[in-house]
């Protein structure tokens, strides 16, 4: 068994040639079951940052289909964000429950380190940060260690802080507070369960949908008195705030959707481009899922760039301002806020370094 930074001889890296990418690779390592990619999409700004999803895709190719739309999405996370950072993120492909092992993932430190620092990892679906400490045997290419391994430990946190002060903008372009306001929370995970607890805490009414057997007893636990639904779609609420899987929003979904605001931690969270329009034709205010999801990447950034947690903090919660700035624009020009936050980052991407 290798633990070192030494490439296993069983560790089988292939390129692949995907237009509009810097670079995607795979990864196969039989003698642990890793299987692995990892796409760069842009380092203009400077090197990829993103986490690693361990999740039980159906085929390859719907893994391949996600690593790029989230590698996608982190470009203009950074960018929208004003990062020094560039977009990629990974996928290990299959259940975490049953494959993960300190081997596989030190095999998949590996195949980070392939990468000679053009992409740095973190946490996402499906891992901790106790794996990155496991991770971090084979590669020094990672953010998000536990506390007691030097890093800050988890984003879920700053993630949700982020979420808060963005839902918080948008309230406040309609003269609203969040206190007495409806908020629907999908997904009640890591991030979903913070973002509960934060605007309980600033006043609003909370309704949570979570089809996840655990997550919904651990909230039964912590919140009895929570609503929770089937669905958010056509409940009575004002924010929708998306927190688990991308792709809830689609033309259906939105016919029915009763709030006036959709603002949350899930990527991707548009089945497809004509959704964007679709909410904007309905005045339903979205504000870009990597704009309101920022937070978890400014954390590792700080912790990168050897800043500290109370510095992070503090840049989260500029979010509030760079959401009303997009909002804003957008109001001017008549255009949907995904159209503006593109156009923030596009000009920044523009510039390169």
């Amino acid at each position: 068994m290798v633990t070192g930074g030494a490439a296993s001889d069983t560790l089988h890296i292939e390129q692949l040639d995907v237009p509009g990418y810097e670079e995607v690779r795979t990864c196969e390592d039989p003698a642990t079951g890793l299987r692995a990619i990892i796409a760069v999409h842009d380092t203009r700004l400077g090197p990829a940052l993103g986490g690693t999803r361990f999740y039980p895709y159906p085929d390859d190719a719907a893994a391949l289909t996600d690593v790029r739309r989230l590698s996608v999405g982190m470009t203009y996370k950074a960018a929208a964000a004003g990062l020094p950072l560039g977009g990629g993120k990974a996928v290990i492909i299959g259940d975490p429950v049953a494959l993960k092992t300190p081997e596989l993932l030190r095999a998949y430190g590996r195949f980070v380190d392939s990468f000679e620092g053009r992409y740095v990892t973190a946490a996402d679906v499906g891992t901790t940060s106790a794996d990155l400490d496991v991770i971090g045997e084979t590669t020094r290419y990672l953010v998000g260690r536990t506390e007691a391994s030097g890093g800050f430990g988890d984003s879920s946190l700053s993630t949700a802080l982020g979420v808060f002060v963005a839902i918080r903008a948008a309230a406040s372009t309609t003269n609203r507070s969040l206190r007495g306001m409806r908020v629907g929370v999908e997904g009640a995970g890591k991030v979903g369960s913070c973002l509960v607890d934060l605007l309980l805490d600033a006043g609003a009414e909370v309704v949570v949908s979570e089809h996840y057997a655990p997550a919904r007893a651990r909230l039964a636990q912590t919140h009895p008195d929570l609503p929770i639904v089937e669905s958010l779609f056509d409940a009575a609420v004002d924010v929708y705030a998306p927190c688990a899987l991308g792709g809830s929003l689609t033309p259906e979904s939105v016919a029915a959707l009763r709030a006036s605001i959709v603002c949350g931690a899930a990527n991707n969270q548009l089945a497809g481009d004509e959704v964007e329009e679709q909410l904007f034709g309905r005045r339903i205010v979205w504000v870009p899922d990597y704009v309101a999801n920022a937070g978890g990447l400014i954390q590792v950034a700080a912790e990168r760039d050897g800043r500290t947690l109370a510095e992070a903090r503090n840049q989260i919660g500029q979010l509030e301002s760079v959401v009303l700035d997009i909002l804003q624009r957008a109001e001017r020009h008549d255009s949907t806020p995904a159209r503006a936050a593109r156009q923030i980052a596009d000009d920044r991407l523009g510039r390169g370094r």
